[in-house]
C-alpha cells in the first residue's frame, strides 16, 4: 500500500479538480485501486465533468437541495456553515477508482473533484491511497 496526503487551499472555490494529482500519484504503480479520501466534516469527493458548466450546475443544485439560509441547528461559523456539515451525507468524503497500467480508469468526461463549500476553512487535505491488485 502507498499513501500520500495532498495539502490544498480552496479559497472560495466550491469545486477543485484533483484529477491531475490523482493521475500523478497512480503513475507507474501498475494495476490496483486508488482511494481518494477527504478527512473533513464539510467536504466531499465526486466524479463529475468539469469545464462544461457542471461546476455552476452543481453549485445551483446544492443550493436547491441544501440552502445556505440560516435554518440549521448547527449555527456557528458563517451563514451556510450548518449546510456545509450536512453536505458529506450527499457528497461522499471518499471515492475508490480502478487503476489500470498506472492510470486511473476514468470515463472520457469524468474528473475527480473536491467539493468544498466551507469558505471558513480554505486549507484542506486529501489522502490518496493505492493498493496494488
Amino acid at each position: 500500500m502507498h499513501t500520500e496526503v495532498l495539502a490544498l487551499t480552496t479559497g472560495d472555490r466550491l469545486v477543485t479538480d484533483l484529477t491531475p494529482a490523482v493521475a500523478r500519484f497512480c503513475h507507474q504503480r501498475g494495476d490496483g485501486l486508488c482511494h481518494v479520501f477527504v478527512p473533513h466534516a464539510t467536504a466531499g469527493v465526486a466524479l463529475v465533468e468539469t469545464g462544461s458548466g457542471s461546476e455552476s450546475d452543481l453549485a445551483d443544485a446544492l443550493e436547491r437541495l441544501l440552502p445556505t439560509a440560516d435554518l440549521y441547528r448547527h449555527r456557528h461559523g458563517s451563514l451556510g456553515h450548518g449546510r456545509d456539515h450536512v453536505l458529506p451525507a450527499f457528497v461522499s468524503p471518499s471515492v475508490t477508482l480502478p487503476v489500470l497500467d498506472g492510470r486511473p480508469a476514468l470515463g472520457t468526461w469524468q474528473s475527480v473533484v473536491l467539493v468544498d463549500p466551507n469558505g471558513d476553512n480554505p486549507r484542506r487535505q486529501v489522502r490518496l491511497t493505492f493498493v496494488a491488485g
